[in-house]
């Protein structure tokens, strides 16, 4: 059972809640561009999981069958609740590392990247996760919790730390000493210096305290949120490149192939001492810290959340039919998703080519539409075909009317 697909309309209705919270109370907590921004990325990664997710699900199996130790049986509620609290023992440690070693926190970067702090910002998830990720739970299958066991107390855990991306929750007093809530959680995605890199736990806290990673929430301590590097974009798929893409780069400017090799592997934020000195990095000034904004008029932005709309609706369509669909058809899928978020993130972004970027993306529908129909993704007769025009004719519309609304591109070069 597919647990996020019926979990989207409960998350969307407390984002709403969350939306009227911030009213009711005269809080700013979310800006359309970082919001979408945010989704456009947890839309991103789960279509690209569907593809993706048989890397954990064929190492995990194979370990079960052929290195179990013992033989869970799944029909017993201690085996439940053991694998729940293994589970979380296991996303500690990946969770750790993921923010301790250079190449895991270039996939699980993503999800810290937003300067805002919000209900959206926990559906903002990595699609290069799955690179490394299998390796932590293979524990599991060692000592034989069985795969349909594994999957679903994934899946509660990921759903436990929804609710927890959100600054209308204070401290909730004993709770605080035995789970992951909103005020720890915040502390996370803190990048004030004496909040970096603590509270790694999914559901329980209690591993955080053992290990000494714990931080607690403190009055005179305001969090500020996002990453010492900037993302400065609201494009989802650099978003998921951005730290390959520096690590990379420091890799192929050293001089010494022993650095161009561990620099990967090395602690977050290491480089090599010449690359260092020659291509010194610019970190956020906490003491004058701005969020990244880019001037966008009503008009502009109603576009974008209208096209963003389309793509998370068609992402939900996906979800529902992904197991049924060809590889070649998730393939084509996964490309047009990544081409149409990008090309919103670039119109939030103001380029100077977005407007050709989005007519490449309208007309690129045409043939995807038609490798979609040979596919057997969709059923194409003449109703089909003319909710592609009609749709195409809108957002040409749409582009027409929102001339003109935006100032002038502030978004520096990527």
């Amino acid at each position: 059972m597919n647990y996020v697909l019926y979990a989207v309309p409960f998350f969307f209705l407390l984002i709403a809640l969350e939306l009227l919270a911030d009213r009711w109370r005269g809080m700013r907590t979310y800006r359309l561009a970082d919001a979408l921004n945010s989704l456009s990325a947890g839309v991103l990664s789960q279509a690209t999981g569907i593809l993706t997710k048989v890397v954990g699900l064929l190492t995990y199996a194979f370990a079960w069958e052929h290195l179990a130790l013992v033989e869970l049986p799944e029909s017993s509620l201690w085996v439940w609740i053991f694998a729940f609290v293994f589970y979380d023992f296991c996303y500690y440690w990946n969770h750790r590392l993921g923010h301790e070693r250079n190449v895991l926190w270039a996939a699980h970067a993503v999800h810290h990247q937003s300067e805002d702090y919000n209900l959206s910002t926990a559906l903002r998830q990595t699609s290069t996760g799955f690179i490394f990720g299998w390796i932590f739970y293979l524990p599991m299958a060692v000592v034989g919790v069985p795969p349909l066991v594994f999957l679903t107390v994934a899946a509660l855990n990921l759903l436990y730390q929804f609710w927890v991306h959100t600054r209308h929750i204070p401290k909730l007093g004993w709770f605080e000493w035995l789970f992951i809530t909103p005020s720890n959680h915040r502390v996370h995605h803190a990048q004030n210096p004496i909040y970096m890199d603590r509270n790694y736990g999914g559901v329980f806290i209690v591993w955080d305290r053992i290990f000494g990673t714990f931080q607690e929430e403190l009055d005179e301590e305001p969090v500020i949120f996002g990453v010492t590097v900037p993302l400065a974009s609201w494009n989802p798929l650099w978003a998921n490149l951005q730290v390959y893409a520096v690590l990379w780069s420091d890799a192929r400017r050293a001089s010494s192939w022993w650095d161009r090799l561990r620099i990967w592997f090395m602690p977050t934020g290491w480089r090599p001492a010449d690359v260092a000195a020659r291509y010194p990095q610019a970190k956020a000034d906490l003491g004058n810290f701005r969020k990244f904004e880019v001037p966008l008029g009503r008009g502009a932005q109603v576009y974008a959340l209208l096209q963003f709309v389309c793509y998370l609706l068609a992402g939900v369509w996906l979800l529902a039919q992904g197991d049924a669909l060809s590889i070649g058809a998730l393939l084509l899928a996964c490309l047009w998703m990544a081409l149409g978020l990008c090309s919103i993130g670039m119109w939030l972004e103001n380029r100077s080519n977005a407007r050709q970027m989005e007519y490449l993306r309208l007309a690129s529908n045409l043939p995807a539409f038609w490798l979609a129909g040979e596919l057997g993704m969709l059923t194409l007769d003449v109703g089909a075909w003319t909710w592609l025009v009609a749709y195409s004719l809108a957002s040409l519309l749409g582009i027409w009317l929102a001339r003109g609304s935006a100032a002038p591109a502030l978004t520096p070069p990527v």
